[in-house]
């Protein structure tokens, strides 16, 4: 079983902003796999369990914001069973250009507060992580920045990014996590 965790902030308000990035490619990906759009409210968030590939696999959009996303991903990996190597967390990168991914086995939390949530509710950094570029804006505030709504320009980026990502996420229910860093894995444009 696989628990795939979108992160972002619950609300209209946030909607389309770059901390939001997990939210809307978790989205995006459930309606390219025609997926029914079933999501169910409990723990502390949204989860919908679904097969792919003959794998049983939950999303999860926690909706206790940003700061407190492992609490619900606590909640899931507690009531399903879910051990730590097979949980994917994807979420926003300030590090990444706008454009660029990076695919991790583990590792610190990098700042981001969504990530030191869920590695404090686990205590552990041993999953996987799917990070999004959003680059970084040094003339605004980095809250102000990640709360801040993608630009037309970005807009278009990030789709034509999100069908490549479509592809890594196929391939993640495929091929052994290391081999997936080796093929989709590259320096920031």
């Amino acid at each position: 079983m696989k628990l795939i965790v979108g992160l972002g902030n619950p609300g209209k308000e946030y909607e389309n902003t770059r901390h939001n990035i997990g939210f809307s490619f978790v989205d995006k990906y459930i309606s390219y796999k025609n997926i029914k759009d079933n999501w169910i409210k409990k723990f502390d968030g949204f989860y919908l369990k679904t097969s792919i590939d003959g794998e049983t696999v939950i999303f999860l959009k926690p909706q206790t914001y940003m700061n407190l996303s492992g609490i619900s991903v606590r909640k899931v990996v507690d009531y399903f069973k879910i051990d730590i190597s097979d949980i994917l967390v994807i979420c926003d990168d300030l590090d990444l250009n706008v454009g660029n991914f990076k695919l991790k086995t583990s590792g610190s939390c990098g700042g981001h507060n969504g990530l030191r949530d869920i590695e404090n509710k686990l205590s552990s950094n041993n999953y996987k992580r799917l990070k999004i570029g959003i680059s970084r804006n040094n003339n605004i505030d980095t809250k102000d920045y990640v709360l801040g709504k993608f630009s037309k320009e970005e807009n278009s980026i990030y789709d034509d990014l999100f069908r490549q990502l479509f592809n890594v996420l196929d391939d993640y229910f495929k091929l052994p996590f290391g081999d997936l860093m080796s093929k989709y894995n590259r320096k920031n444009r």
